[in-house]
């Protein structure tokens, strides 16, 4: 009888293990990055209420991401001088250079094809957020009701941070995961498994 509950504890423990690595909730949207030197740090505040310095860099990838842990970065050179070469400094303004990664056919919506990345200065207020610089150089925006950006440069043309079909992590993600060792539930179960065949041993001997 011990046997047949060990058996099954360790059946569901490596159920359990499977589970864990499983289906992720994905979501089709823009992600808003800062540049940082020469690499993209995922953005704190959404466009709407960031208020970029002078001579900052800022870009927004479209694509089809679990989190920010895992959201694409924009792709291609993102210079502030080589993108606001020929927008000259003004009294009264300020320039924020901006790359806009429309994302593969593979992130697009049906139906639909992104047009290719791009990048634009903006000439703003010293007080302007990223939104208003967005909309000076890459009009027509689309939000939704909680001033969620949904697309630029009207792409998409429909659609707003929808969810995509669960689907498998990648398999070289699983290993990676593998790597940091066995989570803590799963050690758990072991040692309670290890117990029941401890138990089980002893009662044999004790029988003999």
């Amino acid at each position: 009888m011990i046997r047949r509950a060990v058996l099954l504890l360790l059946a569901s423990l490596v159920l359990c293990a499977g589970a864990g690595q499983a289906q992720a909730a994905r979501y089709r949207y823009w992600s808003f990055w800062d540049r940082d030197g020469d690499h993209w740090v995922y953005a704190t505040q959404g466009p709407s209420a960031a208020r970029p310095s002078d001579g900052d860099v800022q870009g927004f990838r479209f694509a089809v991401s679990e989190d920010s842990g895992e959201a694409a970065r924009p792709r291609g050179a993102a210079d502030f001088k080589t993108i606001c070469a020929a927008t000259p400094a003004r009294d009264g303004k300020k320039r924020v250079a901006l790359l806009l990664d429309f994302g593969t056919r593979t992130d697009a919506p049906s139906g639909e094809t992104p047009p290719p990345a791009r990048t634009a200065c903006a000439q703003v207020s010293p007080d302007a957020t990223t939104a208003e610089a967005l909309a000076v150089v890459a009009k027509p925006l689309r939000y939704d009701m909680n001033a969620f950006l949904c697309a630029i440069s009207g792409y998409p043309e429909k659609g707003c941070g929808e969810q995509v079909a669960k689907q498998q992590k990648p398999t070289a993600e699983k290993e990676n995961t593998s790597e940091h060792g066995p989570s803590l539930s799963l050690v758990a179960g072991i040692a309670v498994v290890a117990l029941l065949g401890a138990a089980a041993i002893w009662q044999v001997r004790r029988r003999a």
